[in-house]
Formats: C-alpha cells, structure tokens, sequence
C-alpha cells in the first residue's frame, strides 16, 4: 500500500487499483467547503490517475460524516446573497463527476449532507448500526448536497419524501431492506468488505466499467448542478427564518423543536 495526504484532514490509501480516500475529522467528521473541496481535489487526482479503478469513501471515529458545521461562517455568506449557489455543493459536483466507480463504507452515522456525501458514491456498505437521516426539514430548512435528485434515484420517491419531511433516522438494517445499503455487513468489517467489494469491480475491464457507469448515470451531474441550485437558493432563504433558528437550537439541546411556520 502506498499513502498520500491530499489536505490536513484527507487522506488517500492505495491498494492494487482501489484507492481509499479517508475523512480524518474525528469522531463527527463534520463538513465543511474546505473538507468538500479537499474530497473533490483528491477525486480528481484519482481520477487522473490510470493505475485507479474503483474508489472507496470512508472515514475515522464514530461517524461516516454527521452532517455539516453550522458554525462554518461560509454558510452566513451564502445567506446574504439569495441566489447564490452554494460553493460546497459546487465541490459535491466536482465529486458526482468523477467517472471511476466508487463504494462508501458507512460504519456509523450519515446525516444531513452527509447522506448526501455517501449518495456520491455508486454502492454503500454499512452494519445495523448505521444511521441514515435527511434531517433538514428537521433543522427548520430545505433539502440540499443534490439529495433531491441522488435520493430518489435510490429508494424511489415515496421513501425519500418520507426520509425528507420526517427526518427520521434509518438504521442499517432499515437502509439495507429499502436499498439505500447494498450490503449489510458487522461494524468491524464494513471497510474491509467495501475495499473488496471495490477492488471486485476494479477487477473488471475499466474501459467497459466506466462506459457502462457513463451510460447508467447519463445527465445526472447536469440533473445535480441544476439541483444545488435550485436547493441553494431555497436554503438561504430559511436561514433566515425563525424556524431554522429553531431547529439549529433544539438540534444543540438535543430536544424537540417548537416551530412556528415563519
């Protein structure tokens, strides 16, 4: 295995022709732009390299990725200027165009834009102690990270209204029966199993393998930016509500949120 650093807080790990690119911003590995562009710049490293196959998107401590960092005051810019496209989602772009395929090995909490995070990769392998939630409507604001177009596209419409307008946690094993995991593996194994399963399709031809996933994902990078968007410009106009407000304190609290639909 061969190791590089793409940021203070990514890391890339090369075994054959998988390469793992590593959140290191433990235990929550809350996101921010400057992680997403870190993540998107090593995506594109990646896929300049010809010795890369598959990619596998994992992290350290408790959580796959909890959501993101409200604190971040990127976020306050963007809530300024009403039709501005978020930059991060920008940078998720850059990630969904990546033309190599790519497994997220989910061991724990994917929340928030971090569901929208392992929604980037083709595959999820997770344990029953996993938690899935688009937690927005939750938090007092609208869906973002391209999740309304990524979602859908995985567990159906009906499923991913009910994940959006409740913002109810999935556990593993509810990910896996619905689909939004395709494999169901023990906590200690799911990146072991997603290295091997990525490193099962690098095995197969990469010229075949990544004209079938061109061909299976046709338009979604368009369908996505015109997604982040459209999500941006309804983001930043709940920011300024009192039930985003709201939602960000009970969410602090760790209670039930009070809204009061203004």
């Amino acid at each position: 295995m061969s190791e590089s650093v793409i940021g203070p807080e990514t890391a890339i790990t090369r075994a054959g022709h998988v390469a793992i690119v590593e959140i290191c911003r433990p235990p929550h590995n809350f996101f921010d732009f400057k992680l997403v562009k870190e993540l998107a710049d090593g995506f594109e490293a990646l896929e300049a390299d010809p010795e890369v196959r598959a990619i596998v998107l994992c992290a350290q401590g408790k959580a796959f990725c909890a959501g993101a960092n409200f604190s971040d005051p990127n976020r306050r810019d963007i809530a300024d200027s009403p039709r501005r496209v978020n930059p991060l989602y920008g940078e998720a772009a850059r990630m969904f165009s990546c033309t190599k395929p790519v497994v997220a090995a989910v061991h724990g909490p994917a929340i928030g834009g971090g569901l929208g995070l392992s929604l980037v990769a083709d595959f999820r392998v997770a344990c029953k102690e996993a938690r899935f939630s688009a937690n927005f409507n939750r938090l007092g604001f609208h869906p973002g990270f391209g999740l309304t177009v990524t979602l859908p596209r995985v567990i159906g419409m009906q499923k991913a209204s009910l994940m959006f307008y409740t913002g109810r946690r999935i556990d593993g094993e509810e990910a896996y029966a619905m689909g939004l995991a395709d494999m169901l593996v023990p906590a200690d194994q799911v990146r072991a199993e997603a290295v091997k399963l990525a490193a099962e399709i690098a095995s197969s031809a990469p010229i075949a393998v990544v004209s079938t996933r061109a061909t299976l994902r046709r338009g979604l990078v368009d369908e996505i930016r015109n997604a982040v968007a459209h999500e941006s410009v309804e983001q930043n106009a709940h920011y300024k509500t009192a039930d985003f407000k709201e939602g960000v304190a009970a969410m602090a609290a760790r209670r039930t949120p009070q809204f009061v639909g203004r």
